[in-house]
């Protein structure tokens, strides 16, 4: 599966997501971005997605079920989730989804020079 997702990096080029991208898949990517928010704050944007959905959800279980997966995979053997080197980390609890990619595309933009 590694060399069939590396595969795909040919020009002009690419966008992954995903939570090993930049360490294990694409090591030596132009550029890399590791996004992260606090639990709470990712908690919230869940509890939200799922009340707009109409469905039941409580807000302290899903805090604690994302910090557990948050400790499960940073401290798993296999691609545990850390920035990969020369990653810009960016914080996005306080940035809505339009801000985020403004930051993003103007990272993009600085370090390719386009």
């Amino acid at each position: 599966m590694l060399e069939r997702l590396r595969a795909f990096r040919a020009g002009p080029g690419l966008v992954a997501d995903g939570r090993d991208m930049g360490t294990v898949v694409f090591p030596d990517a132009e550029v890399k971005v590791f996004l992260t928010a606090s639990a709470e704050e990712r908690a919230r944007r869940r509890y939200n997605q799922l009340i707009e959905k109409g469905l039941d959800a409580n807000l302290a279980a899903l805090i604690a079920d994302i910090a557990e997966r948050d400790h499960r995979d940073a401290t798993r053997s296999t691609a545990p989730l850390k920035p990969a080197e020369g990653a810009e980390i960016i914080d996005t609890s306080d940035l809505d989804i339009a801000q985020t990619v403004a930051y993003v595309r103007a990272l993009v933009q600085r370090r390719l020079g386009v």
